[in-house]
């Protein structure tokens, strides 16, 4: 559901089947308001590195719109970004080569053991990317990928993914979940997304949580 190459986002299946009474939830608006709150606060840069998804140019466009300044360190990934936006970027959205002068990283597949390196020294990497960045360093944070801490009255779940602690599940799974809680009738697939806050607001109802700032990696 997730890839842009292979079906658009689900969008090609929704259109070979428009009278499917299941709905399909790829979780983006969901992902999106988890990776928002997911930055500390405060924070007045981040670093955008990896495969962009529609979930990455969301989670940037709404960052340059509370302010925040958005850095793309490779000319292909600040150019999609920037057609993207269109002019409503706010001037935020700029071009860096200096991976050294951020502290927070956004990250996604493709992100090089390289480029890791090249990171401060306590530089929190959050991944928007469905599956994690090998942890290599050991003086740096590694946040979880999208994910929220389960409701207490969920009983027998352990842990979803093998990466993710117990009690924890994606961020994938659980929009699902609370799509068909809350009876929504649309999909949400292909380049269109739910309402971010009306989602973060159904989930915390239902009693998922956020996730803690990881500690220091140990790993």
């Amino acid at each position: 559901m997730q890839s842009e190459e292979l079906n658009k986002y689900g969008e090609v299946y929704v259109k070979k089947y428009p009278k499917l009474k299941v709905k399909l939830v790829d979780g983006s608006s969901l992902a999106v308001a988890v990776l928002l709150h997911s930055i500390p606060k405060g924070t007045t840069e981040v670093l955008v590195r990896g495969k962009l998804t529609k979930v990455a140019v969301a989670v940037a466009f709404a960052l340059c719109q509370k302010g925040v300044q958005v850095a793309a360190s490779r000319e292909v990934e600040y150019e999609k970004l920037d057609k993207s936006f269109g002019i409503k970027s706010e001037g935020k959205l700029i071009m860096s080569k200096s991976y050294s002068s951020y502290k927070i990283w956004l990250v996604g597949d493709e992100l090089t053991e390289e480029e890791q390196r090249k990171a401060t020294k306590g530089t929190l990497f959050i991944p928007f990317s469905q599956f994690p960045p090998k942890r290599l360093r050991k003086d740096c944070f590694y946040h979880t990928t999208p994910a929220m801490q389960t409701p207490k009255a969920l009983e027998n779940v352990d842990s979803c993914e093998n990466w993710l602690p117990r009690r924890v599940m994606s961020v994938w799974r659980i929009a699902g979940i609370v799509h068909g809680l809350e009876g929504w009738e649309e999909h949400e697939c292909g380049y269109t997304m739910s309402d971010i806050d009306k989602v973060w607001e159904a989930c915390l109802k239902h009693g998922f949580q956020p996730l803690r700032i990881p500690a220091l990696s140990k790993t």
